[in-house]
């Protein structure tokens, strides 16, 4: 018996407004609890939700109910999974509770598995060093136990990103499987429709999405210049029944019931029919993915280099969906090497800003290839075109990282903690900032801030790299005070502490935060 598994991606981002640039809204005075609506569009935001709310996710959600229910007694049973973004989830608690409580009542059920993502559906799984990877996929796991009550064990990356590391990364976070796409030059001559393992992976299994016949619903259900339109349950449940292999998974996006396929096509219809057509046949069940993982023994490994990653994206399924072109990376390395200096901030609101500036869909918008993809991303653009997103997009994040620079005190190179002279001696420790400066200080030990006290390498490094003179001489004071090792860490951080204080008040006069 092969078993056929649902996954419905439900994504909602927070869109940069398109006029940002043009209406020369950068560099205005506010406060950090004024930066959401002053670089995104949330009424376009709440307007896109809610028709999706109407068109798709109360409907859909209410399809699957009633099916769940009506098969509730049977020996096989309606089952599916949803992979919900962390945004998503903060858009339903904004704007309409009642899809969220659908939700709900969706896991209440039993028969109805959620997945783990990043929380901010970004490209953070790309970034040279993972820590902001874990972090967002911890968040995400808090917010289903939170909200639904759901403890994932099964991952999907973002727009299914894959290669080793990411998979390793995965698995070292406790989960038993990870999504992938079905990709031929992965496979080679094997099938998508088995449970693999993960190259240097011990425990972690890889399930497979079927990209051709889920794009069967995705992209061509109401193609009415396909030879197979118009798709009915009945035809599809039969290609499904004719297909080989242990598990077959149906992964699209979820809008397409209702609001990328729009109820007027049937797709609703369809989705009704759809899953009592597929327990009609004995040699279809439905399934989750975890009982996939538990159920089949795999029939092999899948091996992704970093270089070759890949997704569900375009014809190519690769990055370049979202780094395909150099507007794309302008942006995506402007966000990403943001990462220590906003660390360093230790500001909640400057940390959570700087997420949503990660949304995947803000990179998606400036693609630039045309043909069939092209078409894709401009209908998902609320941008005139790829030149306009990444107008938009890189004003409101250099407007951002500006913001950001004055609050930390931003240093021309980062002040690195050692031993004693030589490589050998380097703790590990650096400051890009004064406020990461004085977060370090606690952290090194007193023989380090000894060393570099006796050499003037505080005073040097706040005179040419903060360029900020009063500083640099009252450190050199304590230089020259001789203080006790007892008392030298604290009267550094106390003079470092002085100065910041000093600076962000008069940031604060002039409106920069």
């Amino acid at each position: 018996m092969t078993d056929v598994v649902f996954v419905f991606e439900v994504h909602q981002p927070f869109r940069v407004k398109k006029n940002y640039f043009w209406e020369r809204r950068m560099f205005q005075r506010l406060g950090k609890e004024e930066l959401f609506n002053y670089y995104f569009d949330e009424a376009l935001d709440r307007e896109i939700f809610e028709r999706a709310s109407r068109k798709c996710y109360l409907p859909a959600n209410q399809i699957i109910l009633n099916l769940i229910d009506q098969y509730k007694r049977e020996r096989k049973k309606v089952k599916v999974s949803f992979s919900l973004s962390g945004v998503f989830l903060e858009q339903c608690e904004r704007f309409n509770k009642d899809v969220l409580e659908s939700f709900k009542r969706l896991a209440e059920t039993g028969c109805v598995e959620f997945l783990d993502q990043t929380y901010y559906h970004s490209l953070c799984g790309l970034y040279p060093v993972s820590g902001e990877f874990v972090e967002q996929v911890k968040m995400h796991r808090e917010a289903m136990k939170e909200l639904l009550r759901f403890e994932p064990k099964v991952f999907e990356n973002t727009e299914l990103l894959y290669n080793n590391a990411i998979a390793k990364a995965v698995e070292e976070l406790g989960y038993a499987g990870i999504y992938m796409e079905g990709v031929e030059r992965v496979l080679k001559d094997r099938p998508p429709n088995h449970v693999y393992t993960a190259r240097d992976c011990e425990r972690l299994r890889v399930l497979l999405r079927n990209y051709k016949l889920t794009d069967d619903i995705g992209f061509r259900f109401s193609a009415r210049w396909w030879t197979e339109w118009p798709l009915t349950a009945e035809k599809y449940a039969s290609w499904l029944a004719i297909t080989p292999g242990q598990c077959i998974s149906i992964f699209p996006d979820y809008e397409t019931f209702g609001e990328h396929q729009w109820p007027e096509t049937g797709i609703h219809d369809f989705l009704a029919h759809l899953f009592p057509k597929i327990l009609e046949y004995d040699n279809l069940n439905m399934a989750t993915p975890s009982e996939v993982i538990s159920k089949y023994e795999p029939v092999g490994y899948v091996e992704v280099p970093e270089l070759s990653t890949v997704s569900w994206a375009d014809l190519e399924r690769d990055t370049s969906g979202w780094l395909g072109n150099t507007m794309q990376w302008a942006y995506h390395t402007t966000v990403r090497d943001m990462e220590p200096l906003v660390k360093e901030a230790r500001d909640p609101a400057l940390l959570k800003t700087w997420r949503y500036f990660q949304i995947s869909d803000h990179l998606h918008s400036m693609f630039t290839a045309g043909g069939g993809p092209g078409a894709v991303h401009t209908y998902f653009s609320p941008y005139g075109n790829p030149v306009d997103a990444f107008v938009a997009c890189q004003g409101a994040v250099t407007d951002f990282e500006m913001r950001l620079r004055v609050f930390t005190v931003a240093a021309n190179e980062p002040f690195k903690f050692y031993l004693g002279v030589g490589e050998e001696k380097y703790t590990g420790i650096e400051a890009r900032s004064l406020r990461g400066f004085i977060e370090a200080l606690p952290r090194v030990s007193v023989e380090s801030i000894r060393f570099h006290n006796a050499r003037g390498d505080f005073e040097s490094w706040a005179e040419f790299s903060l360029k900020n003179e009063n500083l640099a001489k009252a450190l050199k004071r304590i230089r020259v005070s001789k203080i006790s090792d007892e008392d030298l860490r604290d009267t550094v951080i106390k003079t470092a502490k002085k100065h910041l204080d000093e600076l962000n008040q008069r940031a604060r006069d002039l409106g920069y935060y």
